[in-house]
């Protein structure tokens, strides 16, 4: 039985528990088409933006996102937008690799991150992420962040938001079976 079988006889498709699953880790998702999706990318990123290409063609970021950050622009940014390489529907929980183009540091020091992922790489559990990308996890030169939601740390007592990463993350889902411009609400801190 293919995986998202699986998912779908455990009670939801995993697209739609990985919607459910943001949502209570704070983080709104926006199932949009291919055609919405450089709008709602537009829409929801405050600028400055930095950015790292998107792999999908006709899906940009916003046309005053620095593509190619220094330091300097990396803390200056409000926003970071990157692409996901997939997606754990049990956890909410979105898959970012370390790239050379830059994609960790812009997802990690921005107030605002917002992760682009295609619907087909949504999978329904950790054991199914490992498989598809094991190969990348075990890289010496290379690693993929598994992202929970905003960051979040009570090392010091009283929860703290945005100590190591951003306060608040959004996805755009790229999802063209899904209704066009279905969003759903995660309670993003911004």
């Amino acid at each position: 039985m293919h995986a998202d079988q699986t998912a779908e006889a455990e009670g939801g498709s995993a697209i739609e528990r990985f919607c459910e699953r943001s949502r209570e880790v704070g983080v709104p998702v926006a199932r949009v088409s291919r055609e919405e999706a450089t709008d709602v990318i537009g829409e929801l990123a405050d600028p400055p933006v930095v950015a790292t290409p998107l792999p999908w063609e006709g899906i940009d970021s916003p046309e005053d996102a620095t593509t190619e950050p220094t330091p300097d622009d990396l803390e200056r940014a409000t926003t970071g937008v990157t692409p996901a390489v997939g997606a754990v529907a049990d956890y909410g929980s979105v898959l970012l690799r370390s790239d050379r183009a830059g994609s960790e540091p812009t997802s990690l020091f921005v107030d605002r991150h917002i992760a682009v992922l295609d619907a087909a790489d949504v999978v329904p559990d950790m054991g199914t992420a490992l498989a598809d990308h094991g190969d990348a996890f075990r890289e010496e030169s290379a690693s993929i962040v598994v992202a929970t939601g905003p960051s979040a740390t009570a090392d010091m007592g009283e929860l703290v938001v945005g100590a190591h990463g951003p306060r608040g993350v959004d996805v755009v889902l790229i999802d063209d079976d899904a209704d066009v411009g279905e969003t759903i609400d995660g309670g993003s801190d911004e």
